[in-house]
C-alpha cells in the first residue's frame, strides 16, 4: 500500500501465520511508522479530523436508520419520535445532524489548505482528483439527507434543486423524472433519496481509502513544498503525528460538543422544523449553509441553463487545477503575488455564501446609494454582488493562476526540510533571547 519499504518484523508465531495470509497487522504497522515531513502544522490534522467525521457520521447514520420511516406522512413524526422517545435519539439526531456541517467545515478548511500549499501539484494530481471525488459524493449525500426530515424546506429545497435539472436540453424533463420517480416531489422520491444517502457514505468510505493510499504511495505535501531528500527531513507518524493529530480533534470536539449539546439547531434552518406543505410555499428557500456559495452561482444568472452549468463547472473546475496551475513552485508560502490573489479567493467564497443565504433582489448593507425618484433603493443588490464573485471566482482558477505561474517571480526555496525548520527554530531562539530583559 505504501511507496515505502515496510519496516515491519512480526515477532509471535500467531502473528507471522496471519502476516503470511492477511498482512492487515503490517498494513496498521507500516501506517503508524510512515515517514512524514517534520514540518507539517496543524492545518494537517484536518485529514484525521475528516475520518473521525465520517465514522460518527456512518455510526449515528446506521442506528438512526433503524428509526427513520421513509414515508411523506411519517417521514416528520419519525424524526421527531426519535428526538423525544428513542433511548439516546436526543443525542443521536442532532450528533448527525450537527456532524454533517462539522465534516463540510473540516472538508472546506482541508481543501483549502491543499490550495494554499499547492497539495494538487506533480506527482498527487491523482491524489487531488479522488478527494475532488469525495467531495461531490458527499455534496450528493449532503443534499439527499438535507430532505430526510421532510420538513418545508426540506420538501422546497428539493422541489427547487431537482426543478432546475429540467432546463436541461433534451433530457432534461426525463433526467427530472428519474430524479423524483414521478412528476413531483412525492414519496418514491423521498423513498429513493432515503436509500441514496443510506449508500453513499459507503463510497465515500471507499474513496477515502483509495485517497490514504494514493497519499501513502506519493508522501505527503508540506507547507514548503519541498520533497523531503534525508532521512532527517522526516519524522515517524507515530508518535510525533498521532499526538499532534489527538489533540486536534480533542479541541475541534469540543466545538463539535458545544453545537450538540447546547445549539443543536443553530446550523438548521427554522422552516425545517415545519412538517413539509405542499400548498405553502416559504418565503425564501436556502439550501444548508454549505452549499450556500453555490447555490448563489446558480443565482448569479438569470438563465437556468446557464446557471446549472456555472454550478456544476464550479466543481469541475476543481479537477483540472493541476493542470491550470502553471508554477513549478508549490506552496504559496514563496509566492506573494498568489498569496494575496487566494486571500481575496477565500474572501469572494465567503462572500458567495453570504449571497446565497440572502434574497437575490434585496440591496446589500452599506453599499446602498440612496433612492431614486419611484423611492426604490440604489446600489449594489446582492445578485450583482454574486455575479463579482462568480467572476473572481472562475478568474481564479482560468486565468490568475495560469498567468501568475509565468509572470510571478517566486521567494527563494530553502535547500531541504531540515534547512528550514532549523533556520525556523534558530530564528524563533534568537528573537526570544533578544526579547528577553537584561539582568
Amino acid at each position: 500500500m505504501s511507496g515505502h519499504p515496510s519496516t515491519y518484523e512480526p515477532k509471535y508465531a500467531a502473528t507471522k501465520w496471519m502476516d503470511q495470509r492477511l498482512p492487515i497487522i503490517r498494513m496498521g504497522a507500516d501506517f503508524m511508522t510512515f515517514p512524514s515531513p517534520r514540518n507539517l502544522n496543524y492545518w494537517y490534522t484536518f485529514g484525521g479530523i475528516l475520518a473521525l467525521c465520517l465514522v460518527a457520521q456512518i455510526i449515528t447514520g446506521i442506528i438512526l436508520a433503524m428509526h427513520y420511516v421513509p414515508h411523506v406522512d411519517l417521514a416528520f413524526e419519525s424524526v421527531q419520535r426519535i428526538r423525544r422517545d428513542v433511548p439516546f435519539g436526543w443525542l443521536l439526531q442532532p450528533m448527525h445532524a450537527v456532524g454533517a456541517s462539522m465534516f463540510f467545515f473540516a472538508v472546506y478548511v482541508h481543501m483549502f489548505r491543499g490550495l494554499y500549499y499547492g497539495s494538487y501539484k506533480a506527482p498527487r494530481e491523482v491524489l487531488w482528483i479522488i478527494g475532488c471525488l469525495i467531495y461531490l459524493v458527499m455534496m450528493a449525500t449532503g443534499f439527499l439527507g438535507y430532505t430526510l426530515p421532510w420538513g418545508q424546506m426540506s420538501f422546497w429545497g428539493a422541489t427547487v434543486i431537482t426543478g432546475f435539472f429540467g432546463a436541461v436540453p433534451v433530457v432534461g424533463e426525463s433526467l427530472q423524472q428519474w430524479l423524483l420517480g414521478g412528476y413531483a416531489v412525492d414519496n418514491a422520491t423521498l423513498n429513493r433519496f432515503f436509500a441514496l444517502h443510506y449508500l453513499l457514505p459507503f463510497v465515500i468510505a471507499g474513496l477515502v481509502g483509495l485517497h490514504v493510499w494514493a497519499l501513502h504511495h506519493v508522501g505527503q505535501n508540506n507547507p514548503i513544498g519541498i520533497t523531503e531528500k534525508t532521512k532527517s527531513d522526516t519524522l515517524s507518524f507515530h508518535p510525533y503525528y498521532t499526538v499532534k493529530d489527538a489533540f486536534a480533534v480533542v479541541m475541534f470536539l469540543l466545538i463539535f460538543a458545544f453545537f450538540v449539546f447546547y445549539q443543536p439547531d443553530a446550523l438548521g434552518h427554522a422552516d425545517n422544523y415545519i412538517e413539509a406543505d405542499a400548498l405553502k410555499t416559504p418565503p425564501h428557500i436556502v439550501p444548508e449553509w454549505y452549499f450556500l456559495p453555490f447555490y448563489a452561482i446558480l443565482r448569479a444568472v438569470p438563465d437556468k441553463l446557464a446557471g446549472i452549468l456555472l454550478m456544476f463547472g464550479a466543481i469541475a473546475v476543481l479537477f483540472v487545477l493541476p493542470w491550470l496551475d502553471t508554477s513549478k513552485v508549490r506552496s504559496m508560502r514563496f509566492r506573494p503575488v498568489a498569496r494575496g490573489c487566494f486571500i481575496i479567493f477565500v474572501i469572494m467564497c465567503l462572500i458567495l455564501g453570504w449571497c446565497g443565504a440572502e434574497t437575490p433582489d434585496d440591496m446589500v448593507p452599506f453599499m446602498t446609494l440612496g433612492h431614486n425618484e419611484a423611492g426604490d433603493p440604489l446600489g449594489m443588490n446582492f445578485t450583482m454582488l454574486s455575479r463579482i464573485a462568480t467572476i473572481y471566482y472562475f478568474g481564479f482558477f482560468l486565468i490568475i493562476l495560469p498567468l501568475l505561474g509565468w509572470l510571478e517571480t517566486p521567494k527563494p526555496l530553502p535547500k531541504s526540510i531540515s534547512e528550514a525548520v532549523l533556520k525556523k527554530n534558530k530564528s524563533d531562539a534568537s528573537s526570544g533571547a533578544q526579547a528577553a530583559p537584561a539582568e
